[in-house]
């Protein structure tokens, strides 16, 4: 039998890690293709991608289909549980933005994309690459 000390545990367990959270973020908009993923978080790699997005499959958060043609398709979309994870992650993105907010006025060097992009009119993403951070 499993066990938890604290419910966040069991969160972690699912969505924690470096790339998971942006991952379903990126799937909140709808269905996407491995390589629109890979654009929309930028280090990663697509090894790392394919497995992130398997154990979500596993956990039942991401729906994998695959086209029977070739060349090969394959698109992938949250299920219906893996929805509710985007309460989770919208609350992630606030904490971020203001953790960022406070950086910048302790001058800390320091841009996040996604107003950048929206000041300039493209739609607006919450990826942040790890070397601005």
């Amino acid at each position: 039998m499993k066990q938890y000390h604290l419910g966040i545990e069991a969160t972690l367990e699912i969505i924690g890690g470096k790339w998971k959270a942006l991952i379903i973020c990126l799937l909140m908009s709808g269905v996407k293709r491995t390589s629109e993923l890979q654009r929309g978080i930028p280090c990663i790699s697509q090894k790392v991608l394919i497995q992130q997005l398997r154990e979500l499959e596993q956990d039942g958060i991401v729906q994998r289909y695959v086209y029977q043609q070739m060349p090969p398709k394959v698109e992938y979309r949250l299920t219906e549980y893996g929805v509710t994870a985007n309460q989770i992650v919208e609350v992630m993105c606030s904490w971020g933005r203001e953790n960022i907010h406070i950086r910048q006025q302790r001058g800390e060097q320091i841009v996040l994309l996604e107003d950048q992009e929206q000041k300039n009119g493209e739609p607006g993403r919450s990826v942040v690459k790890p070397q601005d951070r």
